[in-house]
């Protein structure tokens, strides 16, 4: 295994999954959210909080009361989605995850991806 492929751990592993989540929102929504954060729950729950990802229509769709709407068409991604999330934060923790979830709110304008991880073998 070569050194770029070992498994990382610690700040450079949750400042990888953030810029995996970004890099994800922006190429997918072709906009990067305005906040993110990854934090390591324990030892096996990792969650990524991204803030400000509604792209300018879904906000006009809000504003207009039609939020049930961005939230079907969000979550209905999600889980079309949802492998290129596993994907990328498996590759990075060398562990598979076990569950993904996935939600947002439309007020305030958030979201929250969530990986619990098989147990570490150390």
């Amino acid at each position: 295994m070569s050194a770029s492929n070992i498994p990382l751990n610690g700040d450079a592993l949750l400042l990888a999954v953030t810029d995996a989540m970004v890099a994800l929102h922006q190429r997918y929504h072709h906009r990067a959210p305005v906040t993110a954060k990854t934090l390591l729950l324990g030892s096996d729950l990792i969650a990524c909080v991204l803030g400000g990802v509604y792209t300018d229509v879904e906000k006009t769709m809000i504003e207009l009361q039609r939020g049930t709407i961005v939230q079907e068409t969000r979550s209905a991604f999600q889980i079309a989605m949802q492998a290129k999330f596993i994907a990328a934060v498996e590759h990075l923790t060398g562990r598979d995850v076990l569950a993904f979830i996935s939600n947002h709110s439309v007020g305030p304008d958030m979201e929250v991806e969530l990986f619990m991880l098989t147990p570490n073998r150390t």
